[in-house]
């Protein structure tokens, strides 16, 4: 039998890769269709970039169905052209992001340095020349969203957690307070971030007064956006949780609560972590909650319970539409306040890559 094998083997050839296309197809085929769609253009002298792309790569996708149809069969075409089509709306959704990176980066590294992040910025009157002077400076803007985005995620991931595992390990399905609390977080997901911020700064001026604007008020606008993505990334990573380590650790005698600490907890602390930060990362860029309810100012406050604080988005916001009498240095600002936010939410992405990685259940 294996005689027979090798003698097919030796007549036909390669029979194994027979029929398909070159590894070097694709990636030549749409070189050249670029190419030639470039030549015609500048040809008719009508050379545009979009119009470009979008032209080659119709054209590339009609090519490589029409090869692989002939080479390898209708199958294998279609898989082809969609793989295209799959990877033409990726690189396009990438786009956007590309730009607007390199834009935030291209126009705020000339402002950001030690200087600018150490400093408090403001306007000071110079006596000797009469002028108003502006100061850069994001030290106090730092410092402010630190402050209350950390009052926010101590306050928010307790309690997202703790709901996620009442509704995972203790509320029936038919449990009616289960069924109002999912009712509830499907409802605070979609909350608007501004009414958010209307709601904490209403709370707050019916128990302080109407000079209510501080750091803490505009911590709890943020847990109202948090809270609801902790306990939903929380309540699926739990789900995740195979029964049978639950069952086993019942069966040995364990109880529920030190089941739940030690085994499904632990065993979910990867997804959870990562959740949470990137929950983090989701509500330090907000706006419109923080400006409500915490105001803005140049001062440097520290104190989250007294007084308007100033924070990054915030910063960047009144920097750009109400600038000074030196327009191009506010602006300036309003970019470099961009781009710090822009690297404090990496800095927060890498940090809940690490986390997961320290807590899989494979790395431990």
């Amino acid at each position: 039998m294996t005689a027979t094998v090798v003698e097919k083997s030796a007549v036909t050839g390669h029979a194994l890769t027979a029929g398909r296309l070159p590894r070097f197809a694709e990636p030549s085929i749409a070189g050249g269709t670029f190419a030639v769609v470039a030549v015609v253009m500048l040809l008719l002298q009508g050379f545009a970039l979009v119009p470009w792309l979008i032209v080659s790569a119709l054209l590339y996708l009609v090519a490589i169905g029409v090869g692989s149809t002939i080479v390898e069969g209708r199958r294998r075409a279609t898989d082809r052209v969609v793989r295209g089509l799959v990877t033409g709306a990726f690189l396009l959704a990438l786009i956007p992001l590309v730009s607007t990176l390199w834009t935030v980066f291209a126009k705020g590294i000339g402002v950001v340095n030690w200087q600018f992040i150490t400093q408090t910025g403001g306007t000071t009157f110079d006596p000797n020349t009469l002028e108003v002077v502006a100061t850069p400076g994001a030290l106090q803007a730092i410092v402010g969203t630190l402050i209350i985005t950390a009052i926010a995620a101590l306050i928010s991931v307790p309690i997202g957690i703790l709901a996620a595992v009442y509704l995972v390990e203790y509320a029936l399905p038919t449990n009616p307070l289960r069924r109002t609390i999912t009712f509830l977080v499907d409802v605070m997901t979609g909350i608007p971030s501004i009414v958010a911020g209307l709601f904490a700064f209403s709370l707050f001026a019916l128990i302080v007064g109407p000079k209510a604007f501080s750091g803490f008020s505009a911590s709890i606008a943020l847990c109202v956006l948090m809270i609801p993505i902790v306990i939903r990334s929380t309540e699926e990573m739990l789900r995740l949780v195979p029964a049978d380590l639950r069952e086993a650790s019942l069966a040995l005698g364990v109880p529920r609560s030190a089941t739940i600490i030690k085994i499904v907890l632990r065993t979910a602390a990867s997804g959870i972590v990562t959740g949470v930060v990137l929950s983090i990362a989701r509500v330090i860029g907000e706006t419109a909650p923080i400006f409500i309810a915490a105001s803005f100012t140049d001062n440097f406050n520290a104190n989250p319970f007294s007084g308007p604080m100033q924070t990054l988005p915030v910063m960047a916001y009144t920097a750009y539409s109400f600038p000074g009498k030196d327009i191009d240095a506010s602006q300036a600002q309003a970019w470099g306040a961009a781009l710090l936010l822009v690297i404090l939410v990496i800095i927060f992405n890498l940090i809940a890559r690490i986390v997961a990685m320290v807590f899989a259940p494979k790395t431990r």
